[in-house]
């Protein structure tokens, strides 16, 4: 009987403290871990958001830089293609030019070609005669 006394007055109050106390700590412990569990969700959302937007924003850079490298080639292949037409029919006069300056030059030798043979074989040349056959072999 004494002992449940002084059990029941010292000992068991003391050990309910602790206890309470113990339970007090838990639940308090509990509430931080679940408080800390909220903000970490938040915080990885926060996270996932900024990458979210950091990607958008590296795509929108790329099609931008993308649009103004093909704006700059478009440029440069139009410039180059002009001066490649510029170019080409530059050459194709040039050769219009030689062709005739060439065509004159057989004509010529044509002529002269003819009025010798003609002469070789003792007749007498008429020129004109002779420059109306050329033309009318070297025609077209």
């Amino acid at each position: 009987v004494v002992i449940y006394l002084i059990l029941s007055r010292v000992a068991l109050p003391r050990i309910a403290a602790v206890l309470a106390e113990r339970q007090g700590t838990i639940t308090n412990d509990l509430a931080a871990a679940e408080d800390l569990k909220a903000k970490a969700v938040e915080a990885e959302n926060a996270y996932n958001k900024a990458l979210a937007d950091a990607r958008a924003e590296a795509q929108r850079i790329a099609a931008e830089t993308r649009a103004e490298i093909q704006a700059g080639l478009d440029e440069a292949i139009a410039k180059a293609d002009e001066q490649i037409a510029a170019k080409a029919a530059e050459s194709e006069k040039a050769i219009a030019e030689i062709k005739a300056g060439a065509l004159e030059s057989v004509k010529a030798v044509a002529n002269d070609t003819a009025e010798a043979l003609v002469a070789a074989l003792g007749g007498s040349a008429d020129k004109d005669a002779i420059a109306k056959a050329v033309a009318e072999r070297t025609k077209g």
